[in-house]
């Protein structure tokens, strides 16, 4: 059983997600982190017995990190292994994707490309827009990791794993910015594309 998770996420899902974690295991000591100073503070005062868990981060945590933990950490994405890297929310509906979908993952030292665990899909609507699919994610991948925190939480036993291949190049944020720009020499149907995509 976990002694201690080292949370990665954003500030105001933390508080959530850690009571989750809680209600499993009520002895686990919850350490969420925001950003790579935190990320180093938390490593710094050692891993033993730790898990680490990330959830809709854009921090990247070096190999050194995820070699020292005692067993895998795991990610939960908001895209399916179609759509690795960032922003890919917007990257989908840039493509015209007819489904969408949130990964639970292994961590490795290449950002999205660890063993997956589940995948969990949905339809894209017609007409959404960028934000409308990522709040739909963004309920999948809560739901998902509602339904994983007990494990997480009072289970060393890592996670099964290579249901399916991440199939996908990852997506930047570089990429994403270019896709926002418009040009006086753009069809009407590419700028209203880009529109709905990045905003």
């Amino acid at each position: 059983m976990p002694e201690r998770i080292i949370l990665l996420s954003g500030e105001v899902e933390a508080p959530h997600l850690r009571e989750m974690l809680r209600q499993y295991n009520a002895d686990l000591a919850v350490e969420p982190v925001f950003d790579n100073e935190g990320l180093h503070a938390a490593f710094r005062a050692g891993v033993e017995n730790t898990r680490l868990i990330a959830f809709l981060t854009s921090v990247i945590v070096p190999a050194s990190y995820l070699d020292a933990l005692p067993g895998p950490a795991y990610n939960f994405h908001p895209g399916p292994p179609e759509y690795p890297g960032s922003y890919v929310a917007g990257f989908a509906i840039y493509d015209g994707a007819k489904t969408f979908g949130v990964t639970l993952h292994e961590m490795a030292a290449r950002v999205d490309t660890g063993p997956i665990v589940e995948v969990r899909r949905f339809p894209v609507e017609d007409g959404w827009k960028f934000q409308d699919l990522e709040v739909a994610a963004f309920r999948h991948v809560v739901q998902l990791f509602t339904d994983y925190a007990e494990h997480m939480a009072s289970d060393d036993t890592p996670l099964a794993s290579g249901v399916e291949p991440w199939t996908g190049k990852p997506r930047t944020r570089a990429q994403a910015e270019n896709l926002k720009e418009i040009e006086a020499d753009m069809s009407e149907e590419e700028i209203v594309r880009r529109y709905r995509a990045f905003g």
